[in-house]
């Protein structure tokens, strides 16, 4: 899996001229689905649950592309389709910015998140010679310790 995080996105709309959002873009080439749809994904996440608002300034598509270690035609196409449907605006000389227009959160939104995290543990156990009956084991011992620790 690769992962960055970055800090080079703007908030425009606040009064501190500094100010940033820091946003994880995690690539994970055993997810299945392409690395565009995993950036769109993860910026309409970010929208969604606050952390890039309306006017924030997103990375260049070069910059992303080199701190993702990926190709920029990748970084553009998901750009594209972004801004296709309206989330994204691309100013020529001024990069590309959220836009006013939400995306529409999805009703499987979590539930999708949920089984897709849940198959990489899964893959990521049995590489590691971990048997089902196993991981089993290991789930239930966590939560046991888990509602210990509420105590």
């Amino acid at each position: 899996m690769n992962s960055t995080i970055l800090k080079s996105v703007k908030n425009k709309a606040s009064k501190d001229e500094g100010a940033s959002t820091l946003i994880n873009f995690s690539l994970d080439t055993s997810d299945g689905a392409p690395i565009y749809r995993q950036i769109i994904r993860q910026i309409e996440y970010a929208i969604l649950s606050g952390r890039l608002k309306s006017g924030d300034k997103l990375p260049t598509i070069r910059s992303l592309a080199v701190e993702l270690k990926t190709n920029p035609n990748t970084i553009a196409k998901a750009y594209g389709e972004l801004e296709i449907r309206g989330i994204l605006a691309t100013q020529v000389g001024n990069g590309t910015f959220i836009s006013d227009k939400s995306p529409e959160p999805k009703d499987d939104g979590p539930a999708e998140k949920i089984k897709e995290l849940l198959g990489r543990f899964i893959r990521d156990m049995r590489s590691l010679g971990v048997e089902k009956n196993e991981i089993y084991a290991l789930i239930a011992e966590y939560n046991d310790k888990e509602d210990h620790d509420d105590l």
